[in-house]
């Protein structure tokens, strides 16, 4: 097939092309800075036992190679739970772990505590008198009592105040099953008694560097004389509380119920250096 095409644009020899545009001028731009990325959390460090309870553990157990490491994992767990304050996941998964290894005291001891921890009295006091008995240290006695006192076994408390006393506690011990045993005496309106353990203790001392006891000491003396009537001993035990440790328990607020402002300590600020020589 021929195509023949006719008009004024076919009858030029040369077709028409547009002109190229101009080449447009290289501009040298800056790239822009490259923005720093946010730097992300850190990991946290896998938590870990200490490494005689985790081999303690495993010679306890009988049972195969994996079942044995479970056991450790779990018990890994109940003890970071426990340091993250999560003392019912801590219960659970210790009570997991201690019907593995009944015999492993640090087992029964972080159980108990955790158990302490939650208000599970009986539970507590099952698991810590478990670790007196496998391990021989008084350290949680004090909390046995306090389990005891909670459910108003008072004749328990006693007999357990005798068995630490003939079990030779640390000073931190005996001051912490004084404290359960004179509140206790308190709780049964027993005053006197609860008042001589406490003086016999060093209760009514005047310290200028008081140690952990003897806060707690003064405040548990500061309690029982509130109760027993004493309005002006408990005013005077409360203020040293307050004067030690200004945070330490509700003594502020136990010295506002009864009528004092609570002191504040009085530091004088020194015009001239001590320390400075004269040079003739």
């Amino acid at each position: 097939m021929h195509l023949e095409s006719t008009g004024a644009e076919m009858d030029q020899g040369e077709r028409r092309s547009r002109a190229p545009e101009p080449i447009a001028d290289w501009e040298l731009v800056a790239s822009p800075a490259p923005v720093a990325k946010a730097k992300g959390t850190k990991s946290r460090a896998p938590y870990a036992l200490p490494g005689d309870v985790a081999a303690e553990v495993r010679r306890a157990f009988l049972g195969s190679a994996y079942q044995r490491e479970k056991i450790v994992h779990t018990l890994t767990k109940a003890a970071e739970a426990y340091d993250r304050h999560r003392y019912d996941e801590a219960l659970r998964l210790g009570r997991t772990v201690c019907d593995a290894v009944p015999g492993v005291g640090s087992v029964r001891e972080l159980t108990g505590l955790a158990a302490y921890r939650a208000d599970r009295w009986a539970m507590a006091k099952i698991h810590l008198r478990a670790h007196f008995t496998i391990s021989g240290n008084p350290e949680h006695l004090p909390l046995v009592m306090d389990c005891e006192r909670a459910v108003r076994h008072f004749r328990s408390v006693e007999k357990i105040f005798t068995e630490l006393l003939e079990s030779e506690p640390t000073a931190e011990v005996l001051a912490e099953g004084r404290i359960v045993m004179a509140e206790a005496w308190a709780d049964q309106r027993n005053f006197e008694p609860a008042i001589d353990l406490l003086t016999k203790a060093g209760a009514t001392k005047i310290l200028r560097n008081p140690g952990y006891r003897h806060v707690r000491l003064w405040y548990t003396m500061g309690d029982v004389l509130d109760r027993a009537g004493d309005l002006v001993g408990a005013r005077e035990m409360f203020a040293r509380v307050v004067l030690a440790e200004p945070d330490a328990y509700d003594a502020k607020d136990r010295l506002v119920e009864l009528g004092a402002t609570p002191p504040r300590k009085n530091r004088k600020r020194r015009t001239t250096p001590v320390s400075k020589k004269r040079l003739d």
